[in-house]
Order: C-alpha cells, then sequence, then structure tokens
C-alpha cells in the first residue's frame, strides 16, 4: 500500500462495513467526492453534444454517433492509456488526462460559442475529450486498490459506478434544462470547470511512486504483454468477452435516448434528460447492492439475471408512449446494466495481479465502449432502416438472448488471492556479457517424474503453461526423453534479458503455488537443473580463433 491512503487503509481494514465504508479511508474519499464533479460534467457535455446533433443533423446514425465519439478513445486510447500507468506514476498520468479534457472542453464552449460547430466539429472534440477521460481511466481505477484495504475494494469500485450514476441521476435533466435556457455553449463551459475539482483532488494525493529495479518497458511491448496476460488468464478473458456482448446489446437505451424522448414520447431535450436520469437513479439503486448480491448468489446467474432484465425493459420502451412507463423501465435498465458491469470489473480487479492491474482494467473499459460504441452505430443504422421502436425491441431480444452465453463461456465465482508479486529466488548466475536488449533467452527446466504419475504432472504443467504465458513467455513447450520416460523438460523463450528478468518479477502467490504443485511430481527436486541460454549469440564469440575478444580478462569467456 502506498501513498496517504495507507494509513487509513490500516484503520478501516478490520472490516468489510457495508457499501459505504471505503468512505471512511480518506484518500479514496477525497478522490471519490470530487468525482462527482468531473462526472457531471461528462454527462453535460454528452447530453449537450447529443441535443446539438439533433440540432444540426436529421440522420439517426449521426444522434447516435455521438456516443460513438464519446466511446472511441475508449477502445483506441485506453489500452495504451493502462499500459503507461502500469509503467509510470499513476497519479501523474491521471492529472494530465483531466488536464486535457479540461482544456478541449474550453475550445469546443469557445467554438459553440462563435457560432462555428458543425456535425463532423462536434464529433472531432467528443473523440478530443474523451481521450483525455481514457487517459485518465485506467490509473484511476487501478490505483484504487492503493486508497482502500483489499476487504473493501469490491465496495470501493461500486462506489465508483455511484459516483458516476449519483451524477447521471441528476446531470442529464439539469444538462437539459441548461441547454433549453442557456444553450450548448454554457454545458461545455461547465464541463471544462467540472474537471479541475478532480485534478485538485489528486494533486494533493501524497502518492509514494515506487519505480521499477528494471527500465520501463516500449510502450508496444507493454501493451503485448497486457493483451497476453488477458488471453491465457481464463477469468480475465471470459469477463472482457461477456461485457462486450452486454455492452453490444444493450447501447440502444442509451444512444437512441434523444429519438426515444422526441419520437417515442414526443418530447424535448427535458424530456431526455429525464430518461437519462431515470436510468441513473436505477444504476445507484443497484450499485449498492453489489456487495450483497455476490455473496448471495454466484456471479454467473447473477449476470444472466440482469441481462434477462435488461432485455425486457428494453422491448418495454420499445412500446411504450409513456413517460412514466419509459422511466419505469430505464430505472430496470440502469440498475441492470451497472449490477453487470460492476460485478464483471469486481472480477477482472480480484484476478489481475497489480503489475497488470491497469492493462487488465482498461481492457475491461475498451471491451465495454466497444461494445457500446459499436452498438450504439449499428442500433442507429437499423432504427434508420426501420424505426425507433423496432430496433429497441430487437436489442431487448439480443441482450436476454446473451444470458445463453454462460453455458458456454460462465464466469468463475470471484477468489481473493494475493495478487502482489513476489521474490522467487534463485538468482541466474550470469557470466556471459549480456544487456538488457540481449535475445531472445531460452529457458529450459528439467523435471525428473516418476512414469506412474505421467498423466497428474502433465495436467499440472498445462496449469504452469497458462501461468508462464500470461507473465511472459513465448513458445512455452514440453517434452518426455524417449530413452529415458522419467524425464521432461520445459522450454520458452522470451524476446530479450530484459523481458525475463521482468518476467521473474511478475509471479504471484497462486502462480507460485501451482509451480509448487509441478514440483511435487519431480522426483530431483532439489537438483532440479534450470538451463538459461542465448540464442543466436550475436557479438558474444569472436569471428575468428585470433581475434581479440574484450570480455576474455573481464569474465573468464574464450571464444569461439
Amino acid at each position: 500500500m502506498s501513498g496517504a491512503g495507507g494509513a487509513d487503509s490500516a484503520e478501516a481494514g478490520h472490516g468489510k462495513g457495508g457499501a459505504f465504508a471505503p468512505l471512511r479511508e480518506r484518500t479514496f474519499r477525497n478522490i471519490w467526492s470530487a468525482s462527482l464533479f468531473s462526472n457531471f460534467g461528462q454527462l453535460f457535455l454528452g447530453v449537450g453534444a447529443q441535443w446539438e446533433m439533433t440540432r444540426l443533423s436529421n440522420s439517426p446514425s449521426m444522434v447516435a454517433l455521438v456516443q460513438t465519439a464519446m466511446m472511441i478513445p475508449l477502445m483506441l486510447v485506453t489500452l495504451p492509456a493502462g499500459a503507461i500507468a502500469d509503467m509510470f506514476d499513476r497519479r501523474r498520468i491521471a492529472m494530465t488526462g483531466l488536464a486535457f479534457s479540461a482544456v478541449t472542453a474550453a475550445v469546443l464552449a469557445g467554438i459553440a460559442f462563435l457560432g462555428l460547430t458543425t456535425p463532423w466539429v462536434l464529433l472531432a472534440f467528443c473523440v478530443l475529450i474523451g481521450g483525455g477521460v481514457a487517459l485518465f481511466s485506467p490509473s484511476w481505477q487501478a490505483s484504487i486498490p492503493e486508497q482502500v484495504s483489499r476487504a473493501h475494494l469490491p465496495a470501493a469500485v461500486a462506489l465508483g459506478t455511484i459516483s458516476y450514476n449519483v451524477a447521471r441521476s441528476f446531470g442529464p435533466a439539469l444538462g437539459g434544462l441548461i441547454v433549453v435556457v442557456y444553450g450548448v455553449q454554457a454545458v461545455f463551459g461547465m464541463t471544462a470547470l467540472l474537471y479541475l475539482p478532480l485534478l485538485t483532488a489528486f494533486f494533493f494525493w501524497q502518492r509514494r511512486h515506487v519505480p521499477s529495479r528494471l527500465p520501463p518497458e516500449r510502450i508496444d511491448r507493454a501493451i503485448l504483454t497486457g493483451a497476453r496476460y488477458a488471453l491465457h488468464a481464463p477469468a480475465v478473458r471470459t469477463a472482457l468477452l461477456r461485457v462486450l456482448v452486454f455492452g453490444f446489446s444493450t447501447a440502444t437505451a442509451s444512444a437512441l435516448a434523444p429519438l426515444i424522448a422526441k419520437d417515442l414520447l414526443h418530447g424535448n431535450a427535458a424530456t431526455f434528460g429525464i430518461l437519462l436520469g431515470a436510468q441513473g437513479v436505477g444504476a445507484v439503486a443497484g450499485a449498492l447492492f453489489v456487495s450483497q448480491i455476490r455473496e448471495a448468489i454466484s456471479t454467473e446467474w447473477a449476470l444472466r439475471l440482469f441481462a434477462v432484465g435488461t432485455g425486457i425493459a428494453l422491448v418495454a420502451i420499445g412500446f411504450s408512449h409513456s413517460l412514466v412507463l419509459s422511466c419505469l423501465a430505464f430505472l430496470v435498465v440502469g440498475a441492470c446494466n451497472i449490477l453487470t458491469v460492476a460485478m464483471l470489473n469486481v472480477t477482472v480487479q480480484l484476478s489481475a495481479p497489480r503489475w497488470v492491474t491497469a492493462r487488465a482494467l482498461s481492457l475491461f473499459s475498451s471491451a465495454i465502449t466497444a461494445g457500446v460504441g459499436i452498438g450504439a452505430w449499428c442500433w442507429g443504422v437499423v432504427a434508420g432502416a426501420h424505426d425507433v421502436a423496432f430496433a429497441l425491441i430487437a436489442s431487448g431480444i439480443a441482450v436476454a438472448a446473451s444470458a445463453l452465453l454462460g453455458a458456454v463461456l460462465p464466469v468463475a465465482q470471484d477468489t481473493e488471492g494475493d495478487m502482489d508479486s513476489i521474490e522467487i529466488g534463485n538468482e541466474p548466475e550470469v557470466t556471459l556479457p549480456l544487456t538488457l536488449r540481449s535475445g531472445p533467452v531460452v529457458i529450459e527446466l528439467e523435471y525428473d517424474v516418476d512414469p506412474g504419475h505421467a498423466r497428474e504432472f502433465y495436467d499440472a504443467m498445462m496449469m504452469l503453461q497458462r501461468v508462464r504465458k500470461r507473465i511472459g513467455a513465448f513458445d512455452w513447450t514440453i517434452a518426455r526423453d524417449i530413452e529415458n520416460p522419467a524425464l521432461w523438460t520445459e522450454r520458452y523463450h522470451c524476446p530479450t534479458w530484459g523481458d525475463y528478468l521482468r518476467m521473474r518479477g511478475r509471479y504471484t502467490q497462486p502462480d507460485f503455488d501451482i509451480q509448487a504443485k509441478v514440483d511435487v511430481f519431480n522426483r530431483a527436486r532439489h537438483a532440479r537443473r534450470v538451463r538459461r541460454r542465448l540464442e543466436r549469440p550475436f557479438g558474444s564469440v569472436r569471428w575468428k580463433a585470433d581475434s581479440f575478444d574484450a570480455h576474455q580478462e573481464t569474465v573468464g569467456y574464450i571464444g569461439p
């Protein structure tokens, strides 16, 4: 635990204490309270931009593209932002993203005041402001475990969603009212101002950043590492796929809300705000029960119930011409949506180790925003080809049917193992001159296994394979000696010596426990042979036997 939140966490870590227990911890409380204002600003931007687009264009797809434009950065920027957050000081990265969004929103307000807004200018600035938010988001989410005790983490994740949805309960209606009274330029200006309290809260957070002993990875390598971790971590991979499908099938509620207000309910901007406010109230109510629902039923069954509930509510909205009935249906959509997202988010938080938390969460954000963004565009096209009611009914059927995914992609019950990195010992002895860029590196481990336990050993090695791959190993293989069937050789590659050293620093206690299960079968456990080889060792040997060897005297290496 680092930063000012550590002392608070120690005080509050003795019990879970309910949905609001994380607010006892000072650092989390300060940042969470400030996040309310930034969420109001973000919602003001969404309401103003979508309503302004209805004035600038009569195309349903253009209206839906506003939400897509705000989601595109979360699809494209969030993963690099997660990698940056894992490599550098998360506090500084969060501040940079917030500052960029504030400045960009202020520029959009100026353009709107001068009357220079066009549909494509509006979409472009939605992308830019969303880019700042996308840079901020992984740093904020990944820093939550630093601000609260582990016992409070699920409640803290839920409170993060409550912060957004408290604002969503009132922000859209208030934003719609401001649009009617003062115009969209006032809404855009307030968006810029409302980012400042959160920027200030992060500025005063005395987080102690402990840099790695190794230089940061290249950004492309860091992104690849995060993606490979998610690919080879079943709990994270399943959560990403499920939230992607859920986001795609439920995108109609928010993407087509202006048209629901305008075409189905024959209302105005205030009606639009009331609908989104109802959805926000439902989300707040649902988020309060995340911890209780996790304790009462499995995550998988909860997700199935929420999918069916959302589907029924979307079909009801499609048939409704009553504001009251539509608001009730939006309440249900809000509650089911936030419960689904929060429970899957908790699954990722508890499954991903600290070294890759920001990247795992950025992939989660990318998955849901990709689903919502692509879904918004697709359902907008459906609404344009048919009508809004048809799109809503089709969307409701699709999300209800997504409950069947649980049969083929079930979400495992959350585990709360220790996800901090551990020291594995057995430091490699190096006499060959190496740099962090030397490579590829080949690692071989020999095991002496009783042939009578070959099947059990092989099954354990398949579990170890997933561990190796998700922390950085490539080309993993297991081979059995033909002459002596008791001898097995595990082999894998790392691109460079630096990648191998980073991989050694990524083992968690659950990973180490799997290695221990494998070692039980090794009869030569205390004499296990580990070989580390430099493949294609260019520069480590002399070109000719009589060539001068610069390393001969320093390391005792004699070539060729």
